[in-house]
């Protein structure tokens, strides 16, 4: 079940884990995986769940797919970058039928195909705070992909103000939110330069990008690549020091940053959402993008019995696209 959820409104414990109830290594008929959030992240688990309450500006839905972070990006998402210890419960994307609709929830109907983005959405019961309908084409483990990464990529992208012909660098180009943003970007009409691993450079020119090798040397071969400095750079990564980022852009407010949280201190953006975000205009733009086909997501699935697979493979980095798992 997915519990949409009005914007406006503020949802705590979105999906109430019973306490006792540990199930390990099985599938179960209500679910959810929390992860233990240490120095490293560790212990990913199932534990039966409660569905969440229909409040205020919520609907409902059976959640069909899943899409899935990393640990570390999910430690650093909810503690801006900060230690942080205790029990952290995962998910942020999901796509599913709506299963009921609450008060204050308008545009969509009990039986609609959607798809978005909340808190602790890992779950046969999850709760959006954001949707868009999933256009009939797409693929449902393609729409459970698209929320976050959908999102994410428009908010930089708007924050940078990319427009046709414009040169974009996108470090950390391969990757769920990185492809997006190449993709995205490239419809706007910009020219596109993103860093990867040798091994993706095939696959961001398969996309429109003009590939680098990350690392040292990034800075040298972007401006190579680009004939001079570029127009803006998005930051997905956060392992180039942003004094090197700053040296490609025209000035330090035109870079953007989602994981180098020190980069504010050196004139650039950093963004975590909040009131940089758009979150129901960017879904319908990913919606519409995914139907015209000038969207496409690369990922692997796993069945949700294997989530710590996942995950271990997600920690691993120099990831293709998103990882999605299947109840």
């Amino acid at each position: 079940m997915i519990t949409l959820v009005a914007a406006y409104e503020y949802i705590e414990s979105l999906v109430r884990l019973v306490r006792g109830t540990l199930i390990r290594n099985t599938t179960c008929p209500d679910f959810a995986c929390y992860l233990q959030l240490a120095a490293p992240p560790v212990l990913l688990t199932q534990e039966a769940a409660a569905d969440p309450p229909l409040r205020k500006g919520l609907f409902n839905a059976r959640a069909a797919v899943h899409g899935l972070r990393g640990p570390e990006v999910l430690a650093g998402v909810l503690s801006r970058g900060q230690p942080m210890v205790g029990t952290g419960y995962l998910g942020y994307d999901a796509a599913g039928v709506v299963d009921e609709v609450g008060e204050g929830v308008t545009g969509v109907s009990v039986g609609d195909d959607v798809f978005g983005s909340g808190r602790n959405t890992q779950a046969e019961y999850a709760v959006l705070d954001s949707w868009a309908a999933k256009p009939p084409s797409i693929d449902w483990a393609v729409a459970a992909a698209a929320g976050v990464a959908g999102e994410t990529a428009e908010r930089g992208l708007r924050l940078l103000d990319v427009k046709a012909g414009d040169t974009i660098f996108v470090d950390g180009g391969a990757g769920g939110v990185g492809a997006t943003a190449v993709q995205m970007a490239i419809a706007r009409g910009a020219r596109v330069i993103a860093s990867s691993s040798e091994a993706n450079h095939d696959y961001l020119r398969e996309i429109g990008a003009t590939p680098v090798l990350y690392g040292d040397g990034v800075v040298t071969r972007v401006l190579a690549a680009a004939g001079g400095q570029v127009d803006a750079v998005f930051d997905v990564a956060g392992k180039t020091p942003v004094e090197d980022l700053i040296s490609l852009a025209p000035e330090p407010s035109q870079v953007v940053t989602l994981a180098n949280y020190a980069a504010g201190q050196a004139g650039a953006r950093v963004t975590g959402g909040g009131a940089d975000s758009r979150p129901m205009a960017a879904l319908a733009q990913v919606a519409e993008l995914l139907a015209q086909n000038k969207l496409v997501i690369k990922m692997q699935t796993f069945p949700f019995d294997r989530a710590a697979d996942a995950y271990r493979i997600s920690q691993g980095g120099h990831l293709r696209g998103k990882l999605v798992l299947l109840p």
